[in-house]
């Protein structure tokens, strides 16, 4: 089952580190195993098969569950929530392709060597224009790998759209995010209030998003946006930059 990253203390991004075992109510702990002979005599009932780890009580009360594990839910399930947010829709995409751009009818455009920065105005646009022109934020940030997968040069092409509709795209190399200790995982936070961690396929198809409003799990959310929010680089620069080394 895969593992999912929690969050950690450390500054070197090795020890101590808490994962989620996925489709499971069951936490991973990553610390330096406890070797004190005094403290080992003490231990009551232990199983051959276990063993023990030291971490700092801080990494409990920042990062460990206070509640049971979310449920995957359809993401229709949170449509309301692009209208309802009151300030601000933060986006990271960490992943190297998507399902849903291969099998849209602009990905058939670019792949034929169309400009697909200027397409029609689209739903999603519409739903964009509508809150930034009343002053809230709909920004991403999008993790890109060097050289570009070719899911992530169609979405480097497609930006300016999004962008002309009044969305903030910014770009960081996956060197850097991997440097930031940011999450590997895709989520949409919204007010710094509210978190839906997307679940998808091999196939790179969302199967659904777990929301939660846990506040570990929110902090560390926030985190990584402030960090990803800092270090990333407008998605033209970004564009710009890697034209510039093809």
């Amino acid at each position: 089952m895969p593992l999912r990253f929690i969050g950690t203390t450390s500054d070197d991004g090795d020890c101590p580190t808490l994962y989620e075992i996925e489709g499971t109510d069951e936490i991973l702990v990553q610390g330096e195993r406890e070797t004190d002979p005094g403290h080992l005599v003490q231990l009551r009932d232990v199983k051959e098969s276990e063993t023990f780890v030291r971490i700092p009580r801080s990494l409990l009360i920042r990062y460990a569950p206070r509640t049971d594990a979310p449920e995957l839910r359809p993401f229709g399930d949170i449509a309301h929530l692009f209208k309802e947010f009151r300030h601000t829709a933060w986006r990271l995409e960490a992943r190297r392709g998507y399902a849903s751009d291969r099998h849209s009818t602009k990905w058939q455009r670019w792949l034929a060597g169309e400009d697909i920065a200027g397409e029609p105005v689209n739903p999603w646009r519409e739903n964009v224009a509508e809150p930034t022109a009343a002053g809230k934020r709909f920004e991403r940030v999008r993790i890109v790998d060097e050289p570009p997968t070719q899911g992530q040069e169609f979405l480097l092409a497609s930006a300016p759209g999004n962008i002309a509709a009044g969305e903030d795209i910014r770009n960081l190399s996956r060197t850097r995010a991997q440097e930031l200790q940011l999450p590997d995982y895709d989520f949409w936070l919204f007010d710094s209030k509210t978190l839906a961690r997307f679940e998808f396929d091999d196939d790179d198809t969302t199967l659904g998003v777990y929301v939660t409003e846990n506040p570990a799990e929110v902090l560390a959310a926030c985190q990584a946006r402030d960090a990803a929010w800092h270090h990333a680089v407008p998605a033209a620069e970004f564009a710009e930059r890697v034209r510039s080394t093809v």
